[in-house]
Parts: structure tokens; C-alpha cells; sequence
């Protein structure tokens, strides 16, 4: 894979303050990462590092085969951004906003009506004052910013704040287009859930140090975390015959917890008398408790 952006031993220091600390990674073309961390953990420097808005204390960055704080054009030409918290001008309607960020880039303004149906824009609102917008609508205009000029790098800190949950769908509809497209996307947001199936990898900052880095299915494998077995028996007055701590749960299923070394022999098991089975379910180690698994390692060391 081609790397878009690589980071290598970014450190970024505040004063006394370590934000960000010896952090390396790379982000591939046709690849979207999840950046994931709780406030203060360093997300957001990283981004800044990234677009080459602050420079770090040591180590580099490389943006598009460039450093993006030396303010090669042709490389902040081919990068998106969107902030956490979009600011426009209250008086400009959303078309003269997005013509601005448009002259500003140097791209054409002729996908205009595109991209704000793209984003959910409706036709009606694109000529009215930013200040009738609610923060959804905001939203979708900062999003509609950064997809300006195809980007080849998309960097989105909370991307679907304030967007309703069809918007949501939209939006990952729109995140699989561009990556299909070769763009590289990073989704830097507090939303685990939506990411789990969205993300090709999840990188986990904790107090400005790089703690976890891979595919959900990497890190399952990393943190060996148990994995949930749910069944409902054909008889619904029997119990599990199989060895575990089976737990009765509402609706007359049952469930019990298996380490990972264990469950293909549990299921071979269960599997080999199906006629004692309704329905059988699996449910392995989530986002967020991948998440709560790595903080709790980092902070036990």
C-alpha cells in the first residue's frame, strides 16, 4: 500500500507539557483509520501536526511525499479538514462560503450544487445566512469545505456531530465512495460504535503516546478478550449442557463468556447436536471494549 501520511517519532511539547509523545504511523491510500483517544489525549495535535499547522518538537511528518509545514501548496491543495467546531461567517449564505474556501484552495466551484447534495444540503438552504443554520446544517457546509478539490487526504475530527442518524448513513456512504476513490480518511471521533464496522484500522492515543494500532480483528487478537456466546435451546424449559457459566437472560436466551483458545472447541461441541439448538450467536470484544481494555494496560504499566 501507498502511504499518504507517514508520522515517524512525532513528539510536540508545550512547554513543560508533552502532548504528543515519539508517535509513528503511517496512513495508506484507499484506507480509513479511526483515530480514537478522550479528550486531551492528543488527537487533535496530531491532526494540527499533520496539516502542518504547529511543527513538532522532534521527529517528522510527511504529507503526500512533502512536509506539510514547509506550506507546499500542491500538498495543502489535496487535503481536507474538517474541525470539531466549524466557525463561518454568520452573514455569507452557504453558497458564498463554500466559493470562498473554493478561491482560497484554488479549485473549481462547479460542483457546487453536487457537493451540497452530497452532504444533505438542501436546495433551499444553500442561499439563506449561515446564522439560520442549526449546528447540523453547519456541519454539513464544513464537510462540504473539505471534500473541495477531491481531496487525496480527508482529516475529520468528529465529523458526525450534529448530523441526525440518516445523515450519519450518508455520510459513511460517502466516506466508502471516497476510499474506494484511493482517498486516505481519518476519522478522529468519540462515536466507537459507528466505527466499528467503518474503519479499516483504529489507532488508540492515550495520553499523547500511540497505545494500540491495527484491525479490530489485530487488536481482538492482541487483547485476547473474551468472546460472547449466545444461544436459545429447541426445548426452552432445558438448561445448557455444555461446561461454562451459562446465564439465564431476558427472553429465555442463554450466554456464557469463552476465552478466545476456547470457543472453536465449545462451538464444535454445541455444533455437533444442532437439533438441541434454536439459534446461536456470536459476539466478539467491541470497539469500546477494545478501548477500555488498552487504557486499562496503558495504565497499569
Amino acid at each position: 500500500m501507498t502511504a499518504s501520511v507517514i508520522t515517524a517519532n512525532v513528539s510536540k511539547q508545550y512547554g513543560g507539557v508533552s502532548a504528543v509523545k515519539d508517535v509513528s504511523f503511517e496512513l495508506n491510500a484507499g484506507e480509513t483509520i479511526a483515530l480514537v483517544g478522550h479528550n486531551g489525549a492528543g488527537k487533535t495535535t496530531l491532526i494540527k501536526l499533520m496539516l502542518g499547522l504547529i511543527r513538532p518538537t522532534s521527529g517528522s511528518v510527511t504529507m503526500l511525499g512533502g512536509d506539510p509545514a514547509r506550506g507546499d501548496f500542491h500538498v495543502r491543495q489535496s487535503v481536507g479538514y474538517l474541525p470539531e467546531s466549524v466557525s463561518f461567517h454568520m452573514a455569507l449564505t452557504g453558497r458564498e462560503t463554500l466559493a470562498f474556501y473554493a478561491r482560497l484552495k484554488r479549485v473549481e466551484f462547479s460542483n457546487a450544487e453536487l457537493l451540497f447534495k452530497r452532504v444533505g444540503l438542501a436546495a433551499e438552504a444553500v442561499d439563506r445566512p449561515v446564522r439560520t443554520y442549526s449546528k447540523g446544517m453547519r456541519q454539513r457546509l464544513g464537510l462540504a469545505q473539505a471534500l473541495l478539490g477531491t481531496p487525496r487526504v480527508l482529516l475529520l475530527d468528529e465529523p458526525t456531530s450534529g448530523l441526525d442518524p440518516a445523515l450519519r448513513h450518508n455520510f459513511y456512504d460517502l466516506i466508502s465512495e471516497l476510499r474506494a476513490d484511493g482517498a486516505t480518511v481519518l476519522l478522529s471521533s468519540h462515536a466507537l460504535t459507528e466505527l466499528e464496522n467503518r474503519a479499516d484500522r483504529v489507532i488508540i492515543i492515550d495520553r499523547g503516546v500511540k497505545i494500540a494500532d491495527g484491525t479490530l480483528d489485530e487488536l481482538r487478537h492482541i487483547a485476547s478478550l473474551p468472546t460472547r456466546v449466545i444461544i436459545r435451546l429447541s426445548d426452552m424449559e432445558a438448561s445448557p449442557q455444555w461446561s461454562g457459566e451459562w446465564c439465564r437472560q431476558a427472553g429465555g436466551a442463554w450466554e456464557v463468556s469463552v476465552d478466545a483458545a476456547d470457543k472453536i472447541d465449545l462451538l464444535k461441541r454445541m455444533t455437533s447436536e444442532p437439533s438441541l439448538l434454536e439459534s446461536l450467536t456470536l459476539a466478539e470484544p467491541t470497539l469500546d471494549e477494545l478501548y477500555a481494555h488498552f487504557l486499562g494496560r496503558q495504565a497499569a504499566q
